[in-house]
């Protein structure tokens, strides 16, 4: 083979051959913008509509876990002292359970919280 025909086609054809391609392409290309522009755009939308799916409303992105949903900590029931410190009273591990238990609760100060693992209790005082 000659160094210029690697693949048995002269490049020169080659370039025609694109050449006549792109011709055709752009021919194709006028002819079909001629047909969009007599049809209404109803039509073309219905034609769109088979090949493109209507973009359906996407439910919010969920934030990032809380510690209480990961289970990293405890529930628990604490009362608020006269000088603004917290006192916890009792410890649950879910927040059901601690929610029943304050159920009957009347006193004002007395509250539920959740508390992570490492967050010392002096982080439910009241400034």
């Amino acid at each position: 083979m000659a160094p210029d025909k690697p693949f048995g086609i002269d490049p020169e054809d080659f370039e025609r051959a694109l050449r006549e391609a792109g011709i055709d392409i752009r021919d194709l290309l006028g002819k079909a913008s001629e047909y969009i522009d007599r049809t209404s755009m109803s039509t073309v939308a219905s034609l769109l509509g088979q090949f493109v799916q209507p973009e359906r409303p996407r439910p919010p992105k969920p934030e990032g876990e809380t510690a209480g949903e990961t289970g990293s900590g405890v529930w628990v029931i604490y009362s608020i002292d006269d000088d603004g410190g917290a006192r916890v009273e009792q410890v649950f591990p879910s927040e059901l359970e601690a929610l029943r238990a304050h159920r009957d609760n009347t006193d004002e100060r007395r509250r539920v919280r959740f508390l992570p693992y490492g967050v010392p209790a002096t982080a439910l005082d009241t400034p």
